[in-house]
C-alpha cells in the first residue's frame, strides 16, 4: 500500500491535511494504523501537537512515524481515540500513557475507574499524612541491599506509631530493644482512619512493586517485670533467592 506523499518526505502532515489521511505509526517497534481525525480529536492533547504544524517526528525505514516509546499499550490510547472505549486491563499503565500524551478525558475517566480511584484518592491520600513515607521505603531497601552480602535474606527492624500518644513512648520502647537501634526505620504517627495493618500492607506493596521479594511479621520485644512491652515493632525480610 503506497502512502501519502508527506510521508515520502519524513514530514507530518500539516494542519491543513484532511483529516481522513491514513497514518501508519511505529511507536517503539509496535506497528498502528490510524487517522489524522483520531490523533488530532483532543486538539490540547501532545498527539494532536504532534500530528499538527510543523514536523515534529521522522519516519522509519518503511516511512511510518516512529514516536520514541514503549507502544505496549498504545492501541488502548488509539481505541479510546476511535471510540472512548475504556481498558479492562493494565489500567495504570494506560493511564501512564493517557498522562504521557496529554489526554485528559482519558486520564479523567480512568481516575475514576475503582482501581485507580483507590490507589490515588485512597492509599496515596493516606500515605501522604505518613511523614516522610516514601523516604522510609527508599532507606528500608538501601539498608537490605547493604546487609545482603553472602545471606539470603536481609531483616530490618521497623517501628509503626499510629498515635502521638505512641509517639510519647518511642524512647522507652526503643530502648527496650536488643536490635542495632541505628538501623530501625519508623512510620508515623499520622492522622487518618486506617490502621497499623493498612501502613505495613502498604510498605509491603510499595516495596515489592520494585521487584522485591518481602514478608512482615511482629517483632517480639522481651520484657522484664519492672517494664512493659511495646507492639510497635515489626520485621521486615527480604528473600533475595
Amino acid at each position: 500500500m503506497s502512502l501519502p506523499d508527506y510521508k515520502s518526505t519524513e514530514k507530518p502532515p500539516s494542519s491543513a491535511a484532511p483529516n481522513f489521511h491514513v497514518v501508519q505509526l511505529n511507536v517503539g517497534g509496535h506497528l498502528y494504523t490510524t487517522t489524522l481525525s483520531t490523533l488530532r480529536k483532543h486538539s490540547d492533547s501532545k498527539l494532536a501537537e504532534l500530528f499538527s504544524g510543523p514536523p515534529k517526528l521522522r519516519a522509519d525505514t518503511q516511512g511510518r512515524y516512529f514516536i520514541d516509546r514503549d507502544g505496549s499499550h498504545f492501541g488502548a490510547i488509539l481505541e479510546f481515540l476511535r471510540s472512548e472505549q475504556l481498558p479492562k486491563e493494565n489500567i495504570q499503565e494506560v493511564h501512564k500513557e493517557a498522562v504521557h500524551y496529554n489526554i485528559k478525558p482519558l486520564i479523567k475517566r480512568l481516575e475514576e475507574t475503582p482501581r485507580l480511584f483507590g490507589e490515588l484518592v485512597g492509599r496515596q491520600q493516606f500515605l501522604s499524612r505518613v511523614p516522610h513515607y516514601k523516604e522510609n521505603i527508599e532507606v528500608l531497601i538501601r539498608i537490605a541491599r547493604a546487609e545482603a552480602i553472602a545471606a539470603r535474606h536481609s531483616t530490618i527492624i521497623i517501628c509503626v506509631l499510629r498515635t502521638e500518644e505512641d509517639l510519647g513512648f518511642y524512647d522507652n520502647a526503643i530502648n527496650s530493644l536488643e536490635a542495632d537501634k541505628e538501623s530501625v526505620v519508623t512510620f508515623g504517627p499520622w492522622k487518618a482512619a486506617p490502621l497499623v495493618k493498612d501502613l505495613l500492607d502498604c510498605v509491603k506493596m510499595d516495596i515489592e512493586s520494585q521487584g522485591y521479594r518481602v514478608s512482615i511479621q511482629p517483632h517480639a520485644v522481651g520484657k522484664s517485670l519492672l517494664s512493659r512491652s511495646y507492639d510497635y515493632f515489626y520485621q521486615l525480610t527480604f528473600t533475595w533467592w
